[in-house]
Order: structure tokens, then sequence, then C-alpha cells
């Protein structure tokens, strides 16, 4: 396998041309934003198959996702801050260098909490389904949850404006 060219669109940011390997700095990466904090996803315009990966920022009080359950084993790995966990209904507090597992099924949320957190979040792509929504008090208490249960993530994100198209937010450093 070749190294994939990195190429600058229009928009300034660094994004893979092709297959291949490639090494991205995540601050020349594209960043997504909307209320809900920037997102990195790494795949440029096309989505890896098998794996997905992204780093997020969450701000204070602000999801990664709405509580969901799905298909799929996910990860999320605390790089830096504080943060709220939702999982099958019950709080649980994360900090720095905490990584939670979630096995295909179990429904759970992730919450920013004090100045915020960032977050490297990884699952699996491989198989059919897509994520469920379901109702739960302490999500809703977080403002990350629904009010009723839905499959359609159009839905479950509705009050949230459209993800845009933004720049390394700065600040996200490990010191």
């Amino acid at each position: 396998m070749t190294e994939a060219r990195l190429v600058r669109n229009d928009s300034g940011w660094l994004e893979p041309e092709g297959d291949g390997w490639y090494v991205l700095n995540a601050t020349d990466a594209r960043w997504l934003s909307n209320e809900m904090g920037w997102y990195c996803n790494f795949e440029g315009a096309e989505r890896f198959p098998e794996l997905g990966l992204n780093i997020n920022f969450l701000p204070p009080g602000k999801p990664i996702a709405m509580y969901h359950h799905e298909p799929h084993q996910e990860g999320f790995f605390v790089l830096r801050g504080d943060a709220i966990l939702v999982v099958e209904g019950e709080e649980h507090t994360l900090r720095r260098w905490d990584y939670v597992h979630f096995e295909p099924g179990v429904a759970h949320v992730v919450v920013g909490a004090g100045e915020g957190a960032l977050v490297l979040a990884v699952g699996g792509r491989v198989g059919g389904g897509g994520a469920t929504y379901p109702v739960d008090a302490a999500a809703v208490r977080h403002d990350a949850g629904v009010t009723a249960e839905v499959s359609d993530a159009r839905e479950a994100y509705a009050r949230f404006g459209a993800l845009e198209a933004s720049t390394y937010p700065g600040g996200l450093m490990l010191e």
C-alpha cells in the first residue's frame, strides 16, 4: 500500500486523497462544530469503512452525542478535562486518562464537565444497523437525551444546529 497524498482543500484544511496510509495532524485536519462542541474525524470526505475514530472537544454541559445504543462497539478516552458518563441510566464521573468501553447494545452518552473535555472516540462500523435513541431521565437532565425514543438520527439531533466546517479550535493541547 502506498502513502495517500494529503491535499489542502478550498477551506484550508488537509485531507487524504485516494487510498493509502497517511499522517494527519489534528491542527491541520477538518473540524466540524455546532453548539455541541468541536469534532474532528481525520477521514476527509470518505468514511473509514471499518472503524470510526475522532476527537471531540466538549464544552461544559455539552454532549458528545445524544444518549444512544448501537450494534457496534464503542470506546471513549478522556485526553483532557472532566466529563460525566451516563450509561444505562447511571451517572459516573470521568477524568483525564479514563477510558470507557461499550459492548454493542449498551446505552450511553458522554457530557463535558468542569472546564470541558477533550475526548478520543472510537467505534466499529462493520455490520448493519444504526443507533437507537432511548429515553433516559439522567441523559435528559444533562440535555443529552430525547423525550421520546427514536431510531432516526435526524430526529434525535433536530434541536441542534447543523455541523459546520471549521478549523482547529485551538487550545486543545494536553499540557
